[in-house]
């Protein structure tokens, strides 16, 4: 068995199904060595194409003679063979070329085994295409890598890779059944030029038209030709891997010559580049330290100008002296090295096509950048110790500041607090005197938002401690607080003692009781009652009242005002003790609790919002009657 021949299975169940084994096994080596002749046939003449050989026309016989493998090999190779014999007709002749050829094949490493000259010369078709398959593998494949793969590995990486956006359509697995519907084709030159193809607009199920579009476009606008037929990928069982490489690795080489001839191009401007670019580098060398050294000038003269409008403003230009030295700093030190490389360059590329030394015009020399920079560091060391000193001034005076605000704000509040002990004297004395320390406590509310003001100072100067003074902002708005708030019920409480001296039928017991309500009630301190807080204050008095019944008692007050003030509480408290025993209201208001009805509920008195306790109560002092209470014979009972 020679080295290129396939194996059959190793069991005969009877000859007739041995013999039908052996038969389809040479019927499919037909298939594929058929395609393999058409697929390396038309390889072999688009090589011998670039040198305007005659092409082949049979593999088996065209390649005996060992001439048209030299010179395809001088052209795949890129190398001249030497001499050999041109038109030979003796065996010999042609069994020397094909030597020459085999040699010059293994010393490119090619490993040619159980191959030789006469193999070739006696036209064996199996082990000419193996021997052209070597060809493709060294010169059109073996080339290619990615991510360390190499040859078939390496091409099959590129191809998943490219065709990644495709996926959901196919999926590269290997070189022959992912190729036979077309569309690993189409996308290969979709992706790489949209512009010939597209893609998503093809018919996925059309196997046929989608291998002809890519075949045709492929020859046509890319220069890639066809090594077989549609048919032989489409219509066949399995496709020939090595065909099918051979095939695609022209994609491979098509869509990476761009960059090859990008990468040519660079390599042959360069030697003309060399002496054009050492100029460009001194003129550059020359404008880097021009700006560098403006740069650091304009620098210094910023900062010599520099002034302090208070400590918000030196903390400013402190974090913009700091961002200096982490941006702009570190980019001129990046600079400076890059020049000191840039002119050791400059002279080093001159050195080396013997060119004159290059010397920096003066005041841009070397030394001429470090005597500049040596004055920077100084002036920066200068700016560090103002912009400190200044800060640690200003925190010592926003310290003292905050300190005499805080302590000359206690002292009016202490001065208030005290005219409140010392009153004295008559009720309306008094209550001028009170009015006064409220005229008084309007200004603190400015002093509050400066000593406000005076803390953030001290704040955003991260001031954790003050030494001078035992008072935090919020110690001076609690007190503020307190004395305001005493203030205000001082002069209410007198406002109330005026007003309760003038209503001399209400007991004195009587009066502490509405005093206490109506100040538990007045919510804001206001001295008068909204219509929440007077509904409130007559609950405490155990006084009920709709919404109705309320709104006439405020339009009755002063032309329907929104409040009711303690001397207008004081006078409707007094007319209810003057009626509240009345025993027809109370009949009018149990028949309201019952609805009409001549008897009241459990239900209705816990609808009129009575305490549980004291509906008990009611159960057991007042009659039955019908489903509840007789009221009518209770409150009979109850009143003489």
């Amino acid at each position: 068995m020679s080295f290129f021949s396939k194996s059959s299975d190793d069991f005969s169940p009877s000859k007739a199904s041995q013999q039908a084994v052996v038969d389809n096994a040479r019927v499919m080596d037909k298939s594929w060595e058929d395609i393999q002749k058409k697929t390396f046939t038309n390889w072999i003449n688009n090589q011998l194409k670039q040198k305007e050989v005659a092409p082949l026309e049979n593999i088996d016989t065209d390649l005996s003679s060992g001439e048209k493998l030299i010179q395809l090999l001088e052209i795949i190779g890129d190398e001249s063979l030497g001499r050999y014999n041109k038109n030979p007709k003796l065996r010999i002749q042609k069994v020397e070329n094909m030597n020459k050829a085999l040699e010059f094949i293994r010393r490119r490493g090619v490993n040619l085994t159980n191959i030789g000259g006469e193999d070739i010369v006696d036209s064996n078709s199996k082990l000419i295409l193996g021997l052209i398959w070597s060809l493709i593998l060294r010169f059109s494949i073996s080339e290619i890598s990615e991510e360390g793969l190499s040859a078939k590995e390496g091409l099959l990486l590129w191809c998943q890779r490219r065709t990644t956006p495709y996926s959901r359509d196919f999926t590269i697995k290997e070189f022959t059944f992912s190729w036979q519907d077309g569309l690993a084709l189409c996308g290969l030159i979709h992706r790489h030029r949209p512009d010939l193809l597209d893609y998503w607009a093809l018919d996925k199920s059309d196997r046929h038209g989608n291998t002809q579009r890519a075949f045709d476009v492929a020859e046509q606008q890319l220069g890639i030709p066809k090594l077989f037929e549609v048919e032989d990928i489409v219509d066949v069982a399995k496709p020939d891997e090595r065909s099918v490489m051979t095939y695609v690795a022209q994609y491979f080489h098509a869509f990476s010559a761009q960059d090859k001839m990008g990468v040519a191009g660079r390599r042959v401007g360069k030697l003309g580049q060399q002496i054009q670019q050492a100029w460009d580098m001194q003129h550059d060398y020359e404008r880097r330290v021009q700006q560098l050294m403006s740069e650091i000038g304009g620098m210094q003269t910023t900062w010599n100008r520099a002034s302090f409008a208070g400590y918000s403003d030196a903390r400013r230009q402190l974090s913009e002296f700091e961002h200096y030295k982490s941006t702009t700093k570190r980019g001129w030190v990046a600079e400076r090295r890059e020049l000191d490389s840039l002119l050791g360059n400059i002279q080093t590329k001159l050195k080396t096509y013997n060119l004159r030394p290059y010397h920096p015009p003066s005041g841009l020399a070397l030394q001429d950048l470090s005597s500049a920079w040596e004055t920077l560091v100084n002036v920066e060391g200068e700016r560090k110790r103002a912009i400190s000193a200044y800060i640690r001034d200003m925190k010592e005076s926003l310290k003292k500041k905050y300190a005499n605000a805080a302590q000359q704000f206690q002292t009016k509040l202490n001065e208030i607090s005290l005219s409140l002990v010392d009153l004295d004297g008559e009720l309306q004395a008094q209550l001028d005197t009170v009015q006064d320390l409220v005229l008084r406590l309007e200004p603190l509310k400015n002093d509050l938002q400066v000593l406000e003001g005076l803390h953030q100072n001290c704040v955003d100067a991260n001031i954790e401690d003050n030494e001078y003074t035992i008072y935090s902002v919020e110690d001076l708005l609690f007190e503020c607080g307190l004395v305001t708030q005493t203030v205000l019920n001082k002069s209410a409480f007198i406002e109330n003692q005026i007003v309760a001296r003038g209503h001399t039928n209400i007991t004195p017991e009587q009066m502490d009781a509405f005093t206490e309500s109506f100040r538990l009630c007045d919510k804001d301190g206001s001295n008068s009652l909204n219509r929440e807080e007077f509904k409130s204050a007559l609950h405490a008095e155990g006084i009920e009242f709709d919404d109705n019944s309320l709104e006439n008692i405020f339009t009755g007050a002063s032309a329907g005002a929104d409040e009711i003030d303690f001397d207008q509480f004081i006078t409707f408290m007094r007319s209810q003790q003057e009626d509240r025993a009345s025993p027809e209201q109370l009949i009018v208001s149990f028949q309201t609790l019952a609805e009409d009805k001549p008897f009241v509920t459990e239900a209705d008195l816990y609808r009129g919002g009575l305490a549980p306790a004291l509906v008990e109560y009611f159960k057991q002092v007042m009659p039955p009657k019908g489903d509840g209470y007789d009221y009518h014979q209770f409150v009979g009972n109850a009143f003489v």
